[in-house]
């Protein structure tokens, strides 16, 4: 808009002249009959006057074709020019070097109670080829609004590889209606990009993706990648978009942009790509030239040429493509010269060489050690699956690839870091979920002059979890891991390399659809024929080594989850356990009996069979994230009991984890429609070892618990539940964790818990009852019977009722032993008097012998008579003794004495004559 001043009679008018530049045409919405007007728009508010009056627009059908847009001013169709491009109906983004117009992204922050997360920077963030999503534990949208004239689409690409974030694409229509809620949450990318593609009505519609992460270990959850969206249905575009760099169109009318060949370049709105030069290079649809380094012996490799008829091969070696070193520049290795001749290596095990000089599988009943087939004797099997250790081409049902990602800050020469992905994916042969189905491995190397990374993951896709990863520098090792699922498992490997190289020297798969034989196994015959077919051992038995006939394993043990060969095949079952039908797998039955202190206690677990989980105490990320760690336990039972389940409801996959014991950690959210989430489940206890009182049972230590192990750590993860009885506790969930181990581990492969309840006492008997007898009452008398204090048993026998039985009162009894007192002491003082009199009398007899020899002196009495003669008193007195009594004595004080002071002593002899002593 230009001003100019000009003066008529001393007053100055301003003018305003409008240009081409300072509005632009729009349509206004569409009416009922499908009619709108073209109408100017200022590109500055605060001009108003001057604009090209409205006119009447094209219908609202009306669209353009590929490689067109629509000029609002002659409102027709033009060819986009050459270095641009046009979807006709619709609008495509694949350049993000910034946040293009209309695309909005936020982070919504984290509300837990008293503490509030900021997350107004986990954002999507642009990286030139494409979009990132956060990798935090915030929730971050990214989101378009568009406005179709008709029916379209939206497609995109994405790359979702972490099961540790989730991640939704919905739409929203102009009643705020959402995408179908079960169609709305994205897989888990199988390999590379995906591709996505939703149906849009006509009228507003908003687009929104939206991720939240997960990711409560030490690494942090991947991101979500977006690129390449395009949407259908606007009924026109009225501008062309520029190629970006690394693409152009050379041609009026592109639909799409061509990308460049590989060594060459070009900016935006190219119309043609540039070749670098020779000391640089490029990758296809690159936009810049890098520099090429000193080559090195890593930058080239070796092949063998198909074996010849003579059983040679030629060694050539060939530079890695595409070739991004220099060989002309100084400290560069030269690529060594082809044609050597040497002898072919062997095929795989499994595997023979054929005429035409391959390598070809052995038939069925056949095996091979890489050289040529031979039939299993009879009374073998071939023992399927895969061996690989020589590595002259890749086999073909593995794939490598190489791709760049946003999971390291490190950078490579090429500029971005790089992921090295070889994948076996492969159906296991059906066997039972409770033992070993397959075993994968395999034999590895790195060698890392910076930070790397190997990863092995396991699942039924490439980007599955991670089962183990190896950091930095690893010398050669072997690595062994199980499956127990009868569903397709694809094994990856995945390097992630800033340094040197990582080595796998050899993979073994055992028990595989499809798979070939390197040996022969002993086998059951159906018969005592030797020539009979090989049958499988019946539950329980075990095959005698040599001559394929099955025999019955001792009682309550189990068969090893290989070839049952040998005795050595039946592992017993641990303490207070037993074998379950098919001999898979020990068992508890929820009861225990126990010797202690000479008596026998019985326990019944069977009140906490049922599978219960808890929670360990909360826990925060670094962003404050609250999130718990929970438990799910099926104690003991039937053998068709329902396990403890974990599971992983963040990806569509819903990945479900059983056994003993097992974990998850969720988080209280409301992201999905549901109250947490739930993530990272894995098994810590799938097999029972035993129920015991020692302290220490196959290293584990603990006290009165149940022992369980399971095959993901080095050395097994173990658990072990203590049982405490507890009378008080009601819960049959009261389950505390250790206070110094709050996550129920210290080291992530043994974990212990502490189970309190009353269920956990032993089963109480009749020495826990106490009896109470009451008094006699009116003739009857009360037993009653209680338990003995404390309580420290539950359940068993019952208390028996009050017993009532008749009785005598107190008062009848009472007088009833008054009686027979008396009668006992009148008894008693009558032969007391009676022994009493007869002493006195011998006393008398002694006294009257020893006066009578005191008359005559050395010269002994003449006996009288001891005894009572006949005609004697048998009632003479005792006068005097010499031993007084005490009334005696009063008595004696009162009687006369003779007059030279001596009493008189009247004596009575048996003649009945006086005689007087003074």
């Amino acid at each position: 808009m230009n001003e100019t001043e000009r003066h008529f009679n001393g007053v100055v008018v301003v003018c305003f002249i409008i240009l081409q530049s300072d509005y632009h045409f729009e349509y206004t919405d569409c009416d009922v009959l499908g009619s709108r007007w073209r109408v100017a728009i200022p590109n500055k508010p605060e001009t108003c006057t001057g604009l090209p009056d409205p006119v009447k627009g094209t219908h609202c059908t009306f669209s353009c074709n590929d490689g067109e847009f629509l000029d609002m001013r002659t409102q027709e169709c033009q060819k986009c020019v050459a270095g641009t491009y046009s979807l006709g109906t619709g609008v495509a983004f694949d350049e993000w070097d910034t946040l293009p117009t209309g695309f909005i992204s936020h982070g919504i922050s984290i509300n837990f109670g008293d503490t509030l997360t900021n997350c107004s920077n986990s954002t999507w963030i642009p990286k030139s080829d494409y979009i990132a999503s956060n990798t935090d534990e915030c929730t971050s949208t990214l989101s378009y609004a568009v406005s179709l004239k008709k029916p379209g689409s939206v497609s995109f690409q994405y790359f979702y590889p972490d099961n540790h974030m989730f991640f939704e694409f919905y739409v929203q229509n102009d009643q705020c209606q959402s995408t179908d809620s079960q169609r709305r949450w994205m897989k888990i990318s199988e390999s590379d990009w995906d591709y996505h593609y939703v149906q849009l009505s006509s009228g507003n519609n908003v687009l929104y993706w939206r991720t939240t992460g997960f990711s409560l270990a030490a690494n942090t959850a991947k991101p979500v990648l977006l690129k390449n969206i395009a949407i259908s249905g606007v009924s026109y575009t009225s501008e062309c978009f520029h190629c970006k760099p690394g693409t152009y169109s050379d041609k009026p009318g592109a639909a799409h942009c061509i990308p460049c060949p590989a060594n060459s370049y070009s900016n935006k709105g190219a119309t043609a790509c540039q070749p670098c030069e020779a000391d640089k290079y490029s990758g296809i649809g690159s936009g810049t030239c890098l520099q090429r380094l000193p080559c090195k012996t890593t930058d080239y490799f070796y092949t063998h040429t198909t074996c010849d008829s003579s059983g040679q091969t030629q060694l050539m070696y060939k530079w890695i493509k595409p070739k991004i070193c220099s060989e002309t520049v100084e400290g560069a290795v030269k690529l060594p010269a082809s044609g050597e001749m040497m002898a072919c290596p062997p095929c795989n095990p499994g595997f023979f060489s054929s005429n035409t000089s391959t390598c070809e599988p052995c038939p069925h009943g056949f095996y091979s050690n890489g050289t040529e087939c031979s039939e299993c004797p009879a009374g073998t099997e071939p023992v399927v699956g895969f061996e690989y250790k020589w590595w002259n081409k890749m086999p073909s049902n593995m794939r490598s690839s190489v791709f760049s990602s946003e999971y390291s800050s490190t950078e490579r020469s090429t500029g971005r870091p790089k992921y090295l992905i070889t994948s076996f994916p492969h159906d296991l042969i059906e066997g039972n979920e409770r033992v070993q189905l397959s075993r994968i491995t395999f034999v590895f190397e790195t060698k890392c002059t910076a930070d790397c990374k190997l990863y092995f993951m396991a699942g039924q896709n490439e980007w599955s979890n991670i089962v183990e990863s190896w950091s930095g520098t690893m010398g050669k090792q072997s690595y062994s891991y199980l499956i127990k699922s009868n569903n397709t498992v694809s094994f990856t490997w995945g390097f992630q390399r800033t340094g040197i190289f990582s080595m796998i020297y050899s993979v073994h798969l055992t028990n595989v659809i499809g798979g070939v034989a390197s040996e022969c196994r002993q086998c059951a015959l159906a018969a005592v024929d030797s020539d009979s077919a090989c049958v499988p051992c019946p539950p329980g038995h075990y095959m005698l080594n040599g001559t394929g006939v099955c025999k019955s394993c001792p009682s309550n043990t189990i068969i090893r989850p290989e070839q049952p060969i040998g005795k050595q095949a039946c592992i017993p079952c641990g303490p207070n356990t037993y074998s379950n039908e098919g001999r898979s797998a020990c068992m508890s039955d929820c009861t225990l009996a126990l010797h202690h202190k000479g008596e026998m206690l019985n326990y019944d677990f069977s009140p906490l069979a049922n599978v219960i989980g808890f929670q360990s105490s909360p826990r925060f990320t670094s962003k404050g994230l609250q999130y718990f760690h929970h438990f799910s336990v099926a104690l003991c039972g039937t053998e068709n009991r329902a396990l403890a389940s974990c599971l992983e409801n963040v990806t569509e996959s819903k990945r479900d984890v059983k056994g003993y014991i097992c974990q998850s950690t969720v988080v209280p959210s409301e992201v999905r429609g549901q109250s947490v989430v739930s993530s990272q489940p894995f098994s810590i206890g799938d097999s029972l070892i035993g129920v015991t009182t020692d302290f220490q049972f196959d290293d584990i230590s603990s006290l009165e618990v149940y022992l369980l192990t399971t095959i993901s750590c080095k050395n097994g993860r173990s658990a072990s539940i203590r049982l405490r009885c507890d009378p008080t506790v009601t819960l049959k969930n009261h389950v505390s964790l250790p206070s110094n181990c709050s996550e129920g581990t210290c080291d992530g492969c043994s974990f212990h818990f502490l189970w309190c309840s009353q269920y956990a006492c032993p089963l109480c008997s009749e020495r826990n009852i106490k009896e109470i007898v009451s008094a006699c009452i009116q003739g009857i008398q009360r037993t009653t019977y209680v338990w003995q204090q404390p309580l420290r048993c539950t359940g068993g026998v019952s208390l028996p009722p009050q017993k009532i039985s008749a009785c005598v009162t107190l008062d009848l009894w009472l007088k009833f032993g008054v009686s027979i007192g008396t009668v006992a002491a009148i008894l008693l003082i009558t032969i007391s008097c009676y022994f009493w009199k007869r002493t006195r009398k011998l006393q008398y007899k002694y006294s009257k012998l020893m006066m009578t020899a005191g008359d005559k002196e050395c010269e002994l009495p003449a006996a009288d008579s001891c005894a009572i003669m006949e005609g004697e008193d048998a009632e003479d007195d005792l006068i005097y003794l010499s031993k007084k009594s005490f009334f005696t004595k009063i008595k004696s004080f009162s009687r006369e004495r003779t007059s030279d002071g001596f009493d008189s002593v009247p004596l009575k002899s048996s003649a009945a004559q006086e005689m007087e002593m003074n």
